[in-house]
């Protein structure tokens, strides 16, 4: 079912924006974002979005959707947000924003990789270039701070209008909305991407039958995902005629996904009166009677409540839950696992964590046997060893995942703990400041690389002298990069 892009009539290809100036762009965007106190590194939700994400990119690069040269310059990296509201959106440079309350409500993977799918496509056609040229060239700034104000909005009405009371910002946030050819553009080009990357077509229909269902009984607003991208007749008859007549059914949600769905709802810090609802529920009367996919997620949802409540007790009764009802399937088991190794971090029972980590088929490396794959074991493990003082054997891992995943801030952090466990305060400075170099706080950075050179000149159990000269090299950089983020504001 593969379509040339050339087959597809584009809309314009936003040349007045170059793919340099809007990464730039999205760049001090992202900064701000990573100061919101809403903005969440939660490895596990962080891991399943990336998941269904990655197929995405891939199958819009083999389609032609996606050229070489956006490939390269932009992020493609996502963001969570602990904001309850359904939504997620494109920024300039290929960062994406999903919202907890998105993959609250999402019944399945295909479903929530429609939603992704779209934001790609909004991307890969230069939607937000576009809308540039055809608003006379709003500047970087107004841009930026429409794009905040909007998102201010999600979670405060009035927060946004204390935002955006200035001048012509008001009327920047109404262009911030895609136009309607471009919403149907990239459900088009959004929907094409499906199949090859390994998704149901049909997710994209069953999402917009949920919004639309969303729209009738929501008059309050608490829908953005409506009010940024409009549903109209025309789109979601569209999206129906696209799915073939002999199209297999859409699938079940798995029992990952209805996990996922519980951290979102956990973590979005619905209260304590919530978290002790859901600590109680597999309690009520009736609640064996349910369908398994129901008890699952019960099961995740109490567990994960207790931690929040600082009650292991009850955390470790819904786990042993959890595990009995997902035992023969793998992915389930596996976030089982990594449940109880969170559940015995917070619980100050660092060996016991251990043990949950030891079990997962995750740690499987041909070339390091102990070390761990992806990411929610890694750092995981990395602070269950740090709490038992033998973390030096993570230093290596570290190292090779920040080698392709040097915008890994958290894991920068990891590695400078470590390095300070070992007695290596030199190195554990220059992990500081490169946690704060991919965060895009150069000014932060500057001051940690510097205090780099300050404990090198001292000399003593500081005195490595390649350290220093790395140091010493990527003061140097980033001070360039300062200098350049200071002159674009």
């Amino acid at each position: 079912m593969a379509i040339a892009q050339s087959a597809l009539p584009m809309m314009g290809d936003g040349a007045e924006m170059t793919s340099s100036a809007e990464r730039r762009l999205g760049d001090g965007i992202i900064r701000e974002l990573y100061r919101d106190p809403d903005y969440i590194d939660d490895a596990v939700l962080q891991e399943y979005v990336q998941q269904l994400f990655n197929p995405l990119v891939q199958a819009a690069r083999a389609r032609g959707e996606l050229s070489p040269e956006l490939e390269e310059r932009f992020a493609w990296a996502i963001l969570l947000g602990r904001d309850r509201t359904v939504n997620a959106f494109a920024l300039p440079g290929g960062y994406f924003g999903v919202h907890l309350g998105l993959i609250a409500v999402v019944g399945t993977r295909d479903e929530l990789a429609s939603v992704l799918a779209h934001e790609l496509s909004h991307v890969t056609q230069r939607h937000i270039a576009r809308l540039m040229a055809q608003q006379g060239r709003q500047t970087p700034l107004m841009l930026g701070a429409m794009i905040l104000g909007a998102l201010a909005a999600s979670k405060s009405p009035g927060a946004a209008q204390a935002l955006m009371v200035g001048g012509q910002a008001l009327a920047v946030q109404n262009q911030l909305n895609f136009s309607r050819d471009m919403e149907r553009e990239a459900d088009r080009v959004g929907f094409g991407l499906m199949q090859p990357a390994g998704f149901a077509p049909q997710g994209f229909v069953a999402m917009f039958d949920k919004l639309q269902q969303a729209n009738r009984i929501n008059d309050n607003g608490s829908w953005p995902y409506l009010r940024s991208h409009p549903l109209t007749t025309q789109r979601i008859a569209d999206m129906h005629s696209r799915i073939p007549q002999d199209a297999t059914p859409l699938a079940s949600a798995s029992l990952e996904q209805l996990m996922m769905a519980a951290r979102a709802r956990v973590l979005m810090r619905p209260g304590v009166d919530t978290w002790r609802q859901w600590v109680a529920e597999p309690q009520d009367a009736g609640f064996a009677a349910r369908p398994r996919p129901q008890r699952v997620a019960a099961w995740y949802a109490a567990a994960l409540s207790a931690v929040q409540l600082a009650d292991p007790a009850a955390a470790r009764q819904a786990l042993r839950g959890l595990q009995g009802e997902v035992a023969g399937d793998a992915a389930a088991a596996r976030q089982a696992r990594l449940l109880g190794a969170e559940l015995e971090l917070a619980a100050g029972d660092a060996p016991a964590a251990l043990s949950y980590l030891e079990g997962s088929l995750a740690l499987a490396d041909a070339s390091q046997p102990d070390a761990p794959r992806r990411r929610p074991e890694l750092l995981l493990r990395t602070q269950a060893l740090l709490r038992t003082g033998s973390a030096a054997g993570m230093t290596a891992p570290l190292q090779t995942w920040l080698a392709t995943h040097p915008g890994d801030a958290t894991a920068w952090q990891a590695l400078a703990q470590v390095w300070q466990q070992q007695g290596q305060p030199l190195r554990a400075v220059r992990a500081e400041a490169e946690a704060q170099v991919a965060r895009y706080d150069y000014a932060a950075a500057v001051d940690r690389f510097k205090a780099g050179q300050d404990l090198a000149r001292r000399g003593g159990a500081a005195n490595d002298h390649i350290e220093a000269s790395i140091i010493d090299t990527r003061l140097r950089a980033v001070q360039s990069l300062l200098k350049e983020q200071t002159a674009e504001r």
